[in-house]
């Protein structure tokens, strides 16, 4: 018989790519995980693994058993699941983007605390990207993400999304000045998220459809730093309405054309769908996002 765990290290393998990054996610060595998948190879009775430089890839025979160990995963989490439902609570591990872990997740968190005073809920800020991969990788057992207007988040095999509503998304100046059209900023200097980013693409799209190239004078991750580098003057941005929680905002707020939205959503994996823990906090966070959208402006 395969030991699960080992079978695990395999898929861990076959999603991430190096035994390094293997070993980081589980936070293992990666003598550990190396010794771990010999062993796994002696139960199989054929090559899984074979050299690629200085590392290694997968053999045909490791990518079929690493398929196979996906769904043994997915069948172990379903017993759990239910197995849970009479025994207790596990923890629910949850990845939020960083505006939903300031606002949606903190107040879904107090009506949890209220509902089921003993679930275990751990919270971990992360920007879609990373988020998602993980929770296809099984670190989390649920993730608030986004997409904007136009643009879609990659389909996962054996992931379900969730609406739980929009956000809009508007343009920001100093708090001194007029509300201004987007056109108007054309000589403006900008702060956006990092290249390689969905909202960064989109936000220099908007910029493009108004007739001019922005000058992105400052990027950063953290739109903490959007908003003081606004407030001081030094730049303008676009920001979603999810970053002020129930606050007005402290910025001069302008519409963007078209009034967009972007829509943020909840992600699980379809074996853990049914887990009456993760939907317990999938409805929380419903419930937060829909009391949110109520008090907003």
């Amino acid at each position: 018989m395969f030991e699960l765990r080992r079978l695990r290290l395999l898929h861990e393998l076959a999603l991430r790519g190096t035994i390094a990054e293997v070993a980081a996610s589980l936070s293992y060595s990666p003598s550990t995980v190396s010794q771990q998948l010999a062993l796994l190879e002696k139960e199989a009775g054929v090559a899984l693994l074979e050299p690629d430089g200085r590392r290694v890839r997968l053999t045909p025979q490791g990518r079929m058993l690493a398929e196979h160990a996906a769904r043994a995963l997915e069948l172990d989490e379903e017993a759990r699941a239910a197995l849970t439902a009479h025994a207790g609570w596990e923890p629910v591990r949850i990845a939020a983007m960083p505006t939903a872990a300031q606002t949606i997740a903190p107040a879904a968190l107090t009506l949890l605390a209220e509902r089921e005073p003993e679930l275990r809920v751990e919270l971990a800020e992360l920007p879609p990207e990373e988020s998602l991969f993980e929770l296809w990788a099984r670190r989390f057992d649920l993730v608030i993400a986004e997409q904007y207007p136009g643009q879609t988040r990659e389909q996962r095999d054996g992931v379900v999304h969730e609406l739980l509503g929009e956000d809009p998304i508007r343009i920001v100046l100093p708090p001194a000045e007029r509300p201004l059209p987007l056109h108007e900023l054309r000589d403006r200097a900008w702060v956006m998220e990092p290249e390689g980013t969905a909202v960064r693409q989109w936000t220099v799209q908007q910029c493009r459809a108004a007739g001019f190239e922005p000058d992105v004078r400052f990027e950063a991750a953290d739109l903490t730093a959007h908003v003081r580098l606004v407030a001081s003057g030094h730049a303008v941005g676009m920001l979603p309405d999810l970053i002020w929680g129930d606050e007005p905002s402290p910025l001069t707020v302008s519409d963007l054309p078209g009034s967009p939205v972007r829509e943020v959503f909840t992600a699980v994996r379809a074996a853990s769908r049914s887990h009456e823990a993760v939907d317990l906090v999938r409805t929380a966070l419903r419930d937060a996002f829909a009391a949110h959208r109520r008090v907003a402006p």
